[in-house]
């Protein structure tokens, strides 16, 4: 995985780059669901992979309404659910954090309006920016068949509206979710000098406070 070689590069004072495209420094504008999942008083929770979870993990901790962001892997068993493992690529997982939300002030379906604008490229298959394979996919875990519906839903609507100049490869999976290691948890506001977060997750979070001035804490 690229960040274990980011890691090693700060150490040595290089920076990797990467010609991978994306859309970390610009919000893509596209439109709000059509369809959403109901607002209910009590928290709910929804889980996204896209990429790595450091950034997107990021992102989503500085939406107004979030009321907690952990970064973690779903698409595979508890047996392998670790980072060396997951890094291997062979376990089915998927790099993804699980968003616990007020949906008194959030809803769902602005939760991936963010997922998809501006958190991750969901034009990229097994792939995010810089870091390749599966345990970088875009995939939505919906908690619920009522996110389900909203999720398969909103993809339909942005492929039918070109909101993007490549086909959207997202797809929506089924899985447990399981925290990831200590040290990942709050990795940006940790790390926020550490070459991968200023190359990749700084201008994410700066491009959704850009476009979602009125969501952002």
């Amino acid at each position: 995985m690229l960040k274990s070689s980011l890691a090693a590069a700060a150490g040595a004072g290089v920076l990797l780059l990467s010609s991978g495209s994306g859309h970390a420094e610009r919000a893509v504008p596209i439109p709000a669901p059509r369809v959403d999942v109901p607002r209910t008083g009590a928290l709910q929770t929804a889980v996204f992979a896209g990429g790595c979870f450091w950034g997107v993990e990021a992102v989503f901790e500085n939406v107004r309404g979030v009321r907690s962001v952990t970064s973690g892997y779903a698409g595979g068993s508890a047996g392998t659910a670790t980072y060396a493992q997951v890094s291997s690529e062979r376990t089915r997982h998927a790099e993804a954090v699980r968003i616990v939300y007020d949906p008194r002030q959030l809803s769902y379906g602005q939760l991936m309006r963010i997922y998809f604008s501006v958190a991750h490229d969901p034009t990229q298959l097994n792939r995010q920016g810089p870091d390749t394979g599966p345990s970088y996919r875009s995939a939505i875990f919906p908690q619920n068949a009522a996110q389900r519906r909203a999720a398969a839903a909103y993809i339909a609507q942005l492929s039918e509206a070109n909101a993007f100049p490549s086909r959207i490869v997202t797809r929506i999976e089924s899985g447990n979710f399981y925290e990831a290691e200590a040290h990942h948890q709050d990795f940006y506001r940790r790390n926020p000098n550490h070459p991968y977060i200023v190359r990749w997750d700084k201008p994410k979070v700066a491009a959704f406070r850009a476009a979602y001035p009125d969501l952002a804490r």
